[in-house]
């Protein structure tokens, strides 16, 4: 990818980014990876990282919030039917708040900017 993109991109993992996973790692056993120079983003394209953001109202290329808001929306159902198999660590409430937690997302992604 040329530098002359002026957009701001969502990574292709969007839902289970990379910095969450790093951030949860560094917390959990004090132990911090660098992050990816480059990304892959939701729009099909590699990205600089620093040119991602996971925030809908940061986010300007189109593409990406079309992915982004696809992807909160399809985690949710998974997470409702996660909430609802017989010996589920969540319950059905917590997999509600949390389904719930990504349908704003989703819809935040679609308003427009």
């Amino acid at each position: 990818m040329g530098g002359d993109d002026p957009h701001i991109h969502v990574e292709s993992k969007v839902v289970r980014g990379v910095a969450a996973v790093r951030n949860m790692m560094a917390s959990t056993f004090g132990l911090a990876g660098d992050l990816p120079s480059n990304i892959a983003t939701g729009c099909g394209q590699r990205a600089p990282y620093a040119m991602t953001s996971p925030r809908p109202e940061n986010v300007t290329c189109l593409a990406c919030r079309e992915y982004a808001r696809l992807e909160h929306l399809r985690f949710a159902d998974e997470l409702e039917r996660l909430g609802r198999m017989p010996g589920s660590t969540i319950s059905t409430a917590q997999a509600k708040l949390a389904a719930d937690r990504h349908r704003d997302l989703a819809k935040r992604f679609s308003a427009a900017e």
